[in-house]
């Protein structure tokens, strides 16, 4: 399972927050001559987009980019709002509707993904 990619954004609809978590698997580089062989198929590959808004703040939405497949987005989407509650709102030098740069929140956003990957869901006491 894989989440790629999360964003925040403020009420006025800017981009506040983004991050992408998903790193594909690298490849041997590759090399083309001219007349290019390509070979188009068609894939069905699907991401699941999973928006969050919270009762607390409101206009603020968090939005995970996820795999169909990946359980427990809903817990994410709580556990995300958390951090964001703990780590950028209580940072004396963060404003409302600017955008987070915060590395106690980058930290705790990344292991929270890991986990999320990992385990798939999120406990009560996580």
């Amino acid at each position: 399972m894989a989440i790629f990619s999360v964003f925040v954004v403020n009420k006025a609809g800017g981009l506040i927050y983004q991050l992408d978590s998903y790193a594909p698997r690298a490849e041997a580089e590759k090399t083309f001559s001219y007349p290019l062989d390509l070979l188009l198929k068609l894939h069905d590959d699907r991401v699941l987009v999973a928006f969050g808004q919270r009762d607390g703040i409101r206009g603020i939405k968090f939005v995970v980019l996820a795999d169909p497949r990946q359980a427990g987005i809903d817990s994410l989407l709580r556990k995300i709002y958390e951090i964001y509650s703990d780590f950028a709102l209580k940072n004396p030098f963060y404003s409302l509707e600017m955008p987070i740069r915060c590395e106690l929140f980058d930290q705790n956003l990344k292991l929270a993904l890991e986990v999320a990957e990992k385990a798939g869901t999120f406990g009560p006491g996580s």
